[in-house]
């Protein structure tokens, strides 16, 4: 009698079916790690903004309590907003870039697994 060990490790083929299935989930967990990098890229360039928007917070409050006079405290706090205001457009622009970096890189690796996945194919027909 055969034990579950011994019809296990018999030297045959996957079925194409079987195959194609191992295929499709390494293919899916692939692209679940590009998204997960994509992602991660997305939070870091979040959080040294945030960080550096943080520190500026905090200048704003050191600025305004060393300002001995009312003029002084409304230009701080102008210069402030106008400085705050071009660098959200500066990081939503980052964004935007990060995004449509995103699309190519997709396509592309979905484009990659497709060939591999036709060349694969094309060599069994062969076989």
């Amino acid at each position: 009698m055969h034990t579950r060990t011994e019809l296990l490790s018999l030297d045959m083929p996957l079925l194409p079916m079987a195959e194609n299935g191992q295929k499709f989930f390494l293919t899916a967990a692939s692209l679940q790690m590009h998204a997960f990098k994509a992602m991660m890229r997305y939070n870091v360039e979040a959080l040294a903004f945030l960080k550096h928007r943080c520190e500026q917070d905090a200048k704003l409050a050191d600025d305004l309590i060393t300002g001995t006079q009312f003029n002084d405290a409304f230009d701080t706090f102008a210069a402030f907003l106008q400085n705050a205001t071009s660098q959200y457009v500066t990081e939503a622009g980052k964004v935007a870039t990060l995004t449509s970096r995103l699309a190519p890189e997709t396509a592309r690796h979905m484009r990659k697994g497709a060939r591999i996945a036709i060349e694969n194919a094309a060599a069994k027909t062969v076989a």
